[in-house]
């Protein structure tokens, strides 16, 4: 299998938690948003800004607790909150491109408790966190043509019959919501599991 483990591409850093609150981040306050980033209101950014505030806004699917964190505290206190002081963060080892080879079982991490946290495109680091019911992690060893070993953190929502069907993984999957999807987290996604794996 051919993979490329991919990012956001937003090189932003964690602005500390009173400056990340003390800068609008909601769809109402788009103008004085884009007026702090002295940003065009046609311009891609600014749609840009307005497409990821609009996710966090959404409704939450069935079975599923988010929030947007404007700050490496705030994503701390998120993941906290749902499992515990307790905690471990993983991501996936990015290798370069190439062909990978599965070098051993993937391992199993967690009984169903995790908060995923995906990196936005966003002018300084926002994070869409969210916890869904039905969802397991697997920890995926690979080993490249040339060699390198690397980690894959691997997702699987084990019951997707409450997601929209116009959901990105429907499409490229041509199946309908109900069953089970997997997939591999990009480099620059966290996800927080309990200590104990």
């Amino acid at each position: 299998m051919r993979f490329r483990f991919t990012n956001s591409g937003t090189k932003v850093s964690f602005l500390p938690r009173l400056v990340a609150e003390s800068i609008p981040f909601s769809s109402d306050k788009i103008p004085e948003i884009l007026k702090y980033f002295a940003l065009d209101v046609n311009s891609k950014e600014a749609r840009v800004i307005r497409d990821e505030i609009g996710g966090c806004e959404d409704p939450n699917m069935e079975g599923e607790e988010k929030f947007c964190a404007t700050s490496l505290e705030s994503l701390i206190d998120f993941s906290v909150e749902r499992l515990g002081r307790n905690v471990r963060v993983l991501s996936t080892d990015a290798g370069k491109k190439q062909e990978y080879t599965v070098s051993a079982r993937a391992r199993m991490i967690g009984d169903d408790k995790a908060a995923v946290c995906h990196k936005m495109r966003y002018p300084y680091a926002v994070h869409y966190c969210h916890v869904i019911a039905d969802t397991k992690v697997y920890e995926v060893p690979l080993v490249g043509a040339d060699g390198t070993k690397v980690k894959a953190v691997t997702v699987c929502h084990l019951n997707t019959s409450a997601w929209s069907p116009d959901h990105m993984a429907f499409q490229v999957l041509k199946i309908k919501p109900g069953p089970a999807v997997c997939h591999f987290l990009d480099s620059d996604t966290l996800i927080w599991v309990p200590a104990k794996y």
